[in-house]
């Protein structure tokens, strides 16, 4: 099994370190989930990698332990529409500066997004949910809690095919788009999407 190197935990303790992560940047719907996490000095857990690299069980057993064992964690959910009105980016780069100013570290590791933050010791890291435990114990952190939205989203909007895509632009996500029309979750700056709204808007 894969595992996280900690090569950058390993450099900076025993200094406060925080990992910080999304979910949700590529979707064309749903909410941007970013979470920040505090692990305990010298804290190791080989289980603990890149969300995306873990099983569904997993990432549910590891949600619920490192909710347990971090010192901090914060999770903030980013709208569809906030996202639409800044972009993709900047409200990454907002929510992780909202957490990094947020909670108590002196070091902030972010997974390859570029922030200042005053008086604290930035670094994006390039891969870095495979570099830092603290960065792939926030991306499972981010993961499930969007997964579970996605869920909901599911049961509440029957057809899009939320459970199983949880926003991506699936072939069967664009034809329910094309038949069911647009829902206020989807992202309408993003295309299809866009594409769409405006074919409505002329009707």
């Amino acid at each position: 099994m894969k595992k996280t190197s900690n090569e950058f935990e390993h450099k900076y303790w025993p200094k406060s370190i925080i990992g910080i992560d999304e979910a949700g940047r590529g979707p064309i719907a749903g909410p941007l989930v970013v979470a920040g996490v505090i692990l305990p000095t010298y804290y190791e857990n080989d289980d603990i990698y890149d969300s995306k690299g873990l099983s569904e069980k997993k990432r549910l057993q590891l949600f619920e332990l490192i909710k347990e064992v971090s010192l901090e964690y914060e999770i903030l959910i980013v709208s569809p529409k906030i996202i639409d009105e800044i972009n993709i980016l900047q409200a990454t780069k907002n929510a992780m500066f909202e957490i990094g100013s947020l909670l108590n570290s002196e070091i902030v590791l972010t997974d390859a997004v570029d922030i200042n933050i005053k008086n604290k010791t930035v670094f994006p890291i390039i891969k870095g949910d495979q570099k830092s435990i603290s960065i792939a114990a926030a991306s499972i952190l981010a993961k499930v809690t969007r997964d579970k939205i996605m869920e909901e989203y599911d049961v509440m909007y029957p057809g899009y095919g939320f459970k199983n895509n949880k926003g991506y632009p699936t072939k069967q996500h664009i034809e329910a788009l094309k038949k069911l029309g647009i829902l206020e979750i989807h992202r309408k700056t993003f295309n299809p999407v866009s594409k769409y709204n405006q074919l409505e808007l002329d009707l």
